[in-house]
């Protein structure tokens, strides 16, 4: 197998790593996949933001496991989910990086969705400590 190119973030191709104080919901055929306040955002260059949940904060029993894998150069080997309730359309919709390289490491063992295999990724901003 031949090596994989590793690439760092800098000043071309900056990658930055936040927690994001807003309350992120993912939902797919009327349900709540992930509800979560202790979202991560990674922004990368010039891509849209990608916001990782914890798998704590995602109904786990909704996803299934598959065979696919991409790798990203400045964040290594990414494993795929499908979504069960979602038919084809949310075949490989959630993905994770489990051993992602140091530079982007807070995002281990999250789970990010494809916004085009899910009905709605909404960002509200979550409630002041003691309000409701």
């Amino acid at each position: 197998m031949a090596a994989r190119e590793r690439r760092y973030p800098g000043p071309d191709h900056p990658i930055t790593v936040e927690s994001n104080p807003a309350r992120v919901v993912v939902k797919l055929g009327g349900k709540v996949i992930a509800d979560s306040t202790n979202t991560l955002t990674l922004r990368e260059a010039s891509y849209p933001p990608v916001h990782y949940i914890p798998r704590t904060d995602a109904d786990i029993s909704m996803l299934e496991p598959t065979d696919h894998h991409t790798y990203c150069p400045y964040k290594g080997e990414a494993s795929y989910y499908s979504i069960r309730a979602g038919g084809e359309g949310a075949k490989n919709a959630v993905w994770s990086y489990e051993e992602p390289y140091e530079a982007v490491g807070p995002i281990r063992g999250y789970l990010a969705f494809y916004p085009d295999r899910v009905d709605s990724i909404e960002e509200t901003a979550a409630p002041a400590a003691g309000q409701f």
